[in-house]
């Protein structure tokens, strides 16, 4: 998989560094997360002291030029990437809890017929979109209730 990202990196002309190849083995080990530049550069300075932040951020935004990494934004202030496997078409929707910050990835897709009729109706080619849920996950639920039922318990033992 490495060779396959390294090899469009080098027929767009770029070099294949170690520094390169590091952060990418950091996004693949961690490809079900969504990581921001600080976060692989905390993992990358683990193994390799030489990798500076400015040399994470600038392979992050080359990555993303190429389209081998998205960049997603969810509306704190950070921006995070995950890789580009090229097996979808647009990017998917994303849980965000309000309560403990967690993502989760929605794979499910109902809007490719709304996306159909406004192209239709708008003549309108939807390239792309990015749909975020905003509440609370199911651990933080689940907790909620944990801890009121706790409380419950302790009023009737006074």
């Amino acid at each position: 998989m490495i060779k396959q990202f390294m090899k469009k990196l080098q027929s767009e002309g770029f070099k294949y560094t170690n520094q390169r190849e590091e952060v990418l083995r950091i996004l693949l080990k961690n490809k079900n997360s969504h990581m921001s530049c600080d976060e692989v550069h905390s993992i990358v300075s683990n193994d390799s002291k030489d990798v500076g932040i400015a040399t994470v951020y600038r392979t992050l935004q080359l990555f993303e030029k190429l389209g081998i990494v998205y960049k997603i934004n969810f509306d704190d202030g950070v921006s995070r990437y995950e890789l580009n496997f090229g097996t979808e078409n647009h990017h998917h929707h994303h849980l965000i809890c309000t309560n403990c910050g967690s993502v989760t990835e929605v794979k499910l897709d109902l809007l490719e017929s709304l996306e159909d009729e406004i192209e239709k109706e708008e003549g309108f080619i939807i390239q792309d979109h990015n749909v975020k849920f905003y509440g609370i996950c199911k651990d933080c639920k689940d907790k909620k209730e944990s801890d009121r039922e706790e409380n419950t318990e302790e009023k009737y033992k006074e």
